[in-house]
C-alpha cells in the first residue's frame, strides 16, 4: 500500500500530454473478445483499471502481450473460460462490460457482482434490460449468468442513457441478426470510441455521437489496428489543478470538441484556456472569480449525460470553486454519494454547505490548510491532490489505488510540473 505526501501552496507550471482515455479503453478491451483475430489498441493508459481488465481477458485464455508503451496485442483465438474470475470482477466496476462480449460470442457469461467506486447507488437494471431485448436469459443467484442460443435483433429504449449498458447493448447487438435500434443511448466520447473500434473491425453501427444508434448485425468481426482517444476527464482535472494552484499549464493531444461543455462550466468560474490545434494551454493570471447568472444570481455548475457536464468532474469543480472569488452551487445529479467527500475540504479550511447528498454551496476564495485525506473514489480521490496542492502545509492521502485506478503515472506527471508529492509506502 501506498499514500501520497505533499507539500502545498506552490503553483505548477509545465507541459504533460494527455493520456488515452481511461473510459475509453475498458470497452475497447472488452471488445476485443468479439474476435478470434489479433486486435492492437494504442494510447492505452496505464492504471490500475486497465490492468485489471487484462487480467480478466488473460483469464479467458486470451494473449495479451505489451509491444510498445500504451500499445497492447490482444488476440482471443479461442475462449477458454465464460466466468469472470470473482477476485477480479470485485475489483473494478467495468467487469460488467464483459458479460455482452462473452454472451456473444460464447453463448454463455458469469460475473459475480462488480466492483468499484462507491459513489452510490449504481444500478445494473438498464444492462439487463437491454439485453433481455436482444434475447439474452438472465438469472441471479448470488452471481449474475447470462446465456442465449442466438441472438435477436430489437427496437430498445433504454430507461436511462447508462453509458456502459449502452456499451453493452452494442456489443451484443453486432451480432443480432436484423436491424437493432438503441434510443436513449449514451453518446460520450468512449461510447463513440469503442463503436469506432467495432466498425473498424466489420461491425455496422450508424448515428455514432447521436443518443440513437442503429445496429446491423453480421456473422462475424475480424481484428484491427485502433487509437484510443484522449482523456477529456483527465484533461479537465489538470485544467483543474493549474487554475486552483494559480499556477499554469500546456496539455497537448486535446480534443477541442470534446472540452467544449467543461469550458462552459470553468468559465463560470472565470477560468479559461486558448487551444491552437491540440495543445490546450491554461495561462496565469486566470480572473477567478465567479461569472454570476442574469440579474446576480448564483450559478449553478451540473452534471447531466453527455453532451453535459461531466459527473466525473463535479468532485474537481467543487475544489477549483474553493479558491475562487463568490458563491456558485454544485449539482450532481446522477451519485448520491459523490459529493460527501466536502467534509474533508471543510476541515481543511473550505467553506462548503453541503444541501443534501447531490448538491453543495460553495463560497470562496478560502485558505486551505494541510491535512490526512482518505481517497473514496478516482475523482474524490484527484479533488484531494488538488486541494493538498493548493493548501499551505504537508497533507498526506491514503487509499491512493483509487486515485491510480484513473490516473497514469500521477505523482512523477505532477513532480514534473513542480508539485511537492512523493510516493511512500506503508
Amino acid at each position: 500500500m501506498y499514500e501520497y505526501v505533499v507539500e502545498g501552496g506552490f503553483p505548477v507550471k509545465g507541459s504533460i500530454k494527455a493520456s488515452g482515455n481511461k473510459n475509453a479503453a475498458l470497452p475497447c478491451i472488452a471488445a476485443s473478445l468479439l474476435t478470434s483475430e489479433t486486435v492492437i489498441l494504442r494510447n492505452i493508459p496505464e492504471i490500475e483499471d486497465v490492468g485489471v481488465m487484462l487480467q480478466i481477458l488473460a483469464s479467458f485464455g486470451a494473449t495479451v502481450e505489451k509491444t510498445d508503451a500504451n500499445t497492447y496485442k490482444i488476440t482471443a483465438k479461442q475462449i477458454d473460460s465464460y466466468e469472470v474470475p470473482a477476485e477480479l470482477s470485485n475489483k473494478i466496476r467495468a467487469s460488467i462490460l464483459f458479460a455482452g462480449p462473452l454472451v456473444a460470442r460464447t453463448g454463455k457469461a458469469v460475473l459475480s457482482p462488480p466492483g468499484g467506486d462507491v459513489i452510490g447507488r449504481r444500478r445494473l437494471d438498464t444492462h439487463f434490460l437491454a439485453l433481455q431485448e436482444l434475447g439474452v436469459r438472465i438469472a441471479v443467484n448470488g452471481k449474475f449468468r447470462f446465456s442465449a442460443n442466438k441472438l435477436v435483433s430489437a427496437d430498445i429504449f433504454l430507461d436511462e442513457a447508462s453509458v456502459t449498458a449502452t456499451e453493452n447493448a452494442i456489443m451484443t447487438a453486432v451480432f443480432a441478426e436484423g436491424e437493432t435500434i438503441i434510443t436513449n443511448a449514451a453518446s460520450e466520447p468512449h461510447v463513440q470510441d469503442l463503436c469506432r473500434m467495432l466498425n473498424s473491425m466489420g461491425a455496422d453501427i450508424r448515428g455514432i455521437g447521436s443518443n440513437i444508434l442503429t445496429i446491423h448485425g453480421v456473422e462475424g468481426l475480424h481484428g484491427c489496428d485502433f487509437t484510443i482517444g484522449s482523456d477529456f476527464m483527465e484533461i479537465g482535472s489538470y485544467i483543474g489543478l493549474a487554475a486552483a494552484t494559480k499556477g499554469s499549464i500546456s496539455i497537448s493531444g486535446v480534443n477541442a470538441r470534446e472540452m467544449r461543455p467543461v469550458k462552459i462550466a470553468f468559465a463560470k468560474l472565470g477560468i479559461t484556456w486558448n487551444i491552437t490545434d491540440d495543445v490546450l494551454v491554461v495561462s496565469p493570471g486566470q480572473q477567478m472569480r465567479v461569472n454570476t447568472d442574469l440579474g446576480g444570481m448564483i450559478p449553478k455548475i451540473d452534471s447531466s449525460p453527455w453532451p453535459g457536464f461531466p459527473p466525473d468532474l463535479t468532485s474537481i469543480m467543487t475544489v477549483v470553486a474553493t479558491q475562487v472569488e463568490g458563491t456558485v452551487l454544485i449539482h450532481e445529479k446522477m451519485f448520491e454519494s459523490r459529493m460527501f467527500f466536502v467534509d474533508k475540504l471543510i476541515g481543511m479550511g473550505a467553506r462548503i454547505t453541503l444541501c443534501d447528498p447531490h448538491r453543495a454551496v460553495v463560497s470562496g476564495p478560502s485558505n486551505l490548510h494541510g491535512s490526512e485525506l482518505t481517497s473514496p473514489d478516482v475523482r474524490a480521490g484527484m479533488a484531494m491532490v488538488i486541494a493538498a496542492m493548493t493548501a499551505h502545509g504537508e497533507s498526506v492521502i491514503r487509499n491512493v489505488y483509487q486515485v491510480e485506478r484513473g490516473y497514469e503515472h500521477l505523482t512523477e506527471r505532477l513532480q514534473s510540473l513542480g508539485g511537492h508529492i512523493i510516493r511512500k509506502k506503508i
